[in-house]
């Protein structure tokens, strides 16, 4: 569990997939859905909840802080010979993404917070429009 503001070097992928989503709450259940799906069909069964939870975090990140009016975020997944990685695209790199403390009555701020729990390392690489959120999970 580690955060890092550059992406993980470039390794050859078996599998991607690549989805552009509108920016309305109705996309990150089907972002969440297709991930999961992907991931089982891709052979990794076992990984597609915390997959499809990252993805759930990430997307539903992009659609509350990232996202501008008629404009799209991407969902990408990527399976390599050793992760499974999530990454979410917004058009908004000017908003920060950082772990913050939720208190114990706010109803959301955690989800940065899961995604640390979850994903074997991730981070944010800047775009030259908006940016990209992005997390692994190491195979096991």
């Amino acid at each position: 569990m580690t955060q890092s503001d550059r992406s993980a070097p470039p390794v050859a992928a078996l599998r991607e997939d690549r989805l552009d989503y509108t920016p309305f709450a109705g996309s990150v259940q089907l972002a969440r859905r297709r991930a999961a799906r992907l991931v089982c069909e891709w052979g990794h069964a076992e990984l597609a909840g915390d997959t499809a939870l990252l993805v759930s975090e990430l997307a539903a990140n992009a659609l509350l802080h990232g996202c501008v009016r008629g404009r799209f975020f991407r969902v990408r997944l990527l399976l390599t010979a050793s992760v499974v990685r999530v990454e979410v695209t917004d058009p908004r790199g000017e908003r920060a993404v950082r772990l913050r403390e939720a208190g114990d009555e706010d109803m959301s701020g955690r989800g940065l917070v899961i995604v640390d729990a979850l994903a074997s390392r991730w981070g944010v690489l800047p775009r030259t429009v908006g940016k990209t959120v992005w997390a692994e999970i190491d195979l096991r």
